[in-house]
């Protein structure tokens, strides 16, 4: 009777397929055969029949099941009770009643899902999309919650399998004496199964019922193996989880952090690639810049360009090269604080707190004006302009970097003036990224709202004011009595052995930054401080840590530039060129503009002529507004097209940096200092 009415189903709903051409005899056919499936137009005697037989059929599994889990019960039992038994044995046994009885309920709940399931779909309607999403989901967290299960009782089962093999172990060393060697690596066995017990973490069934934990399904992507490891047996090749690679739903790639078992040494072989590709592709990309006459950071941009998503894109563990950039970006800020010594920065103290202020409030003013007359949100105009506002300090940097200040006796110097603002940037930068969701808040709440949103922002600034506040108090102390006497213990311990005084150096670099990020203040400007407090020790402590450090600046600078190329699109930058060079000569020009302004406010008359030098050198965008466009791109802030233009801005603005600022050296700078600045 059930495959009677099965097919007489089929058959009403394949109907449409021949003679019915008709919309609405089609949809009356398919009304008719949910109504039939559902029990409402089917004879009551065929219905009664095939719910008896069902019933009996699965009321007498059920019974069975009970059944058999009482004999696994007291089978436990005896095996707890046998004497004959090793403890490796009982083990094994009750671990494989157990897991059987694991089976047996999972496979029982997954009949009665199976027909609630069944019966939510026929209650539905066929025309409610919304019902029948709901439908698939709880489908597809059922089926992820199945498939953790069974994870996890395919692990239990290697673990039983594992208690097997060992206690099949102890039966054969039982039947035969033992060498002294053997005993001893019996016991070294026993001590290492030990050592994985106590380190191992269970991550995963800690986390798995944390709050806001999701399950996800994902592929697992094995690199192709060698032909000499072809032939490799299975558990081999699943152990080996140094190269897979888990690309998810929504196309993220995510890399090996943590093994589960951590006493055998594993290296990620795709960032060792990348680093070693970036590294031999720099070389001529560097070199051909250097013969056109452009700064060779402009080679390893093009580098990024080339290898990544863009070009080749060969390099897969992008996040993992661009954290390493960063450390690129610590060092440079080291360095430029190392040639900033503290009696510059009190000459500069005014001029470099005002002048970046003034811009910032200048171009978020502009920014509102024309995102008032296009229309644009003013969260959005507010978050742009402050992105256009600020300059790249590693790019500046690279353009004084050794460069001979020959000013007059009583004039500002121009390179003191520029590393102050770019400072002050950077403080801004940690600033705007603090205030950023309270930024999103306030461009979706209502006018009943606004005064708590704005309330809110000045608590925050406030509380980085303090943090500003204490780090400078800290570095005065740290001035004062413990860098002297640590510089000189460094000094003394490393005679003959650079090692110590670079590992000396580069820890109190990575304090300060620490320090800095727990006040919630930039890092970067925790590194700048370090390399201020140690430029306090003299010329001489100065010039022997830049030759111990800057070659490590240089290599990770490398790094940092060819990260900034993983994000530069040519593509998109040849099809709307037109726009995008208007957009960049605008920025450009403005930032230059309002910077002459500014400075022509501030500065005292005698130090008027650097205002053009320290003009060219902000009017470009710094690289950190990728972080912050990205950002934004995630909060829902901007869109996917304005990221592009930032993005695409920025780069473009970097490009035309270096002509600007050679227009500006040649201009303002003496000709003998002038040949050391370039």
């Amino acid at each position: 009777m059930k495959a009677t009415g099965f097919i007489s189903l089929w058959t009403l709903v394949s109907l449409p397929c021949g003679p019915l051409a008709n919309p609405a005899e089609r949809e009356d056919v398919v009304k008719h055969a949910i109504k039939l499936h559902r029990g409402k137009g089917a004879v009551i005697t065929q219905r009664k029949q095939w719910v008896l037989e069902s019933c009996r059929k699965l009321s007498g599994l059920l019974r069975q099941k009970n059944v058999v889990l009482n004999k696994l019960k007291n089978a436990i039992r005896a095996v707890e009770k046998d004497a004959g038994l090793s403890d490796e044995e009982k083990l094994f046994q009750v671990h494989t009643f157990e897991i059987f009885q694991k089976e047996l309920n999972e496979s029982e709940n997954s009949v009665f899902q199976a027909i609630h399931g069944l019966q939510r779909a026929l209650q539905g309607d066929y025309k409610d999309v919304v019902n029948m999403k709901e439908s698939s989901r709880q489908r597809l967290e059922a089926l992820r919650e199945a498939a953790i299960k069974e994870e996890m009782e395919y692990v239990e089962l290697l673990a039983a399998e594992k208690h097997q093999v060992e206690a099949l172990k102890n039966i054969q060393h039982q039947n035969k004496s033992l060498s002294m060697l053997d005993e001893i690596l019996e016991d070294v066995r026993k001590a290492a199964d030990r050592l994985e017990e106590e380190i191992e973490e269970h991550a995963f069934d800690d986390n798995k019922s944390v709050r806001g934990v999701n399950f996800e399904a994902v592929l697992r992507v094995e690199e192709d193996e060698a032909n000499s490891k072809r032939n490799a047996s299975k558990r081999e090749v699943e152990d080996d989880l140094g190269l897979s690679m888990l690309i998810d739903s929504q196309n993220n790639q995510y890399i090996l952090t943590k093994p589960r078992d951590s006493t055998i040494p594993r290296a990620d072989h795709h960032f060792i690639k990348d680093i070693v590709t970036i590294g031999m592709l720099s070389l001529p990309c560097g070199w051909l810049c250097t013969t056109i006459g452009l700064p060779t950071m402009f080679g390893y941009i093009i580098c990024g360009v080339l290898l990544g998503p863009s070009g080749l894109n060969s390099i897969k563990s992008i996040v993992q090269v661009e954290t390493l950039g960063e450390f690129g970006v610590f060092f440079t800020l080291f360095l430029v604080g190392l040639e900033f010594s503290p009696e510059r920065l009190r000459k500069v103290w005014k001029i470099s707190l005002q002048g970046p202020c003034y811009m910032t409030v200048l171009m978020i003013a502009f920014g509102l004006l024309w995102g008032h007359l296009l229309q644009i949100r003013p969260t959005q105009s507010v978050f742009i302009s402050t992105c256009l506002s600020l300059s790249s300090t590693p790019l500046v940097s690279r353009f004084l970097a050794g460069s001979v200040r020959g000013d007059k006796e009583g004039d500002i110097d121009y390179s003191s003036v520029l590393l102050g603002m770019l400072v002050m940037q950077d403080v801004q930068l940690g600033l705007f990224i603090a205030v950023m969701p309270t930024l999103i808040q306030a461009g979706v709440s209502t006018y009943s709202s606004i005064f708590k949103e704005i309330l809110r922002i000045l608590i925050l600034i406030g509380q980085i004011l303090f943090s500003l506040a204490a780090v400078f108090l800290l570095c005065l102390v740290i001035k004062t009595y413990l860098i002297g006497p640590y510089y000189r213990k460094l000094h003394t311990e490393s005679k003959g052995n650079k090692e110590i005084l670079i590992l000396g150096i580069t820890a109190f670099t990575f304090l300060m930054l620490t320090i800095t990020e727990l006040l919630d203040v930039s890092m970067e400007l925790g590194c700048f401080l370090a390399g201020a407090l140690i430029s306090s020790q003299g010329h001489m402590v100065t010039e022997e840590i830049m030759c111990c450090i800057e070659p490590i600046r240089d290599f990770l600078a490398i790094i940092f530039f060819a990260s900034i190329g993983l994000h530069v699109f040519p593509t998109f930058v040849i099809y709307e060129l037109t726009v995008l060079l208007f957009l960049t000569l605008s920025v450009v020009i403005m930032k230059f503009v309002l910077a002459v302004l500014v400075l022509s406010l501030i500065l005292p008359k005698t130090s008027q002529y650097i205002k053009w030098i320290v003009s060219a050198g902000l009017a470009q965008v710094s690289e950190f507004s990728f972080v912050l466009g990205s950002r934004a791109r995630r909060a829902g802030i901007i869109s996917r097209e304005v990221y592009l233009l930032i993005l695409s801005v920025t780069t473009l603005s970097l490009l035309l940096a270096p002509a600007l600022w050679r227009a500006a050296i040649m201009k303002c700078v003496p000709r003998p200092e002038r040949r050391s600045s370039t």
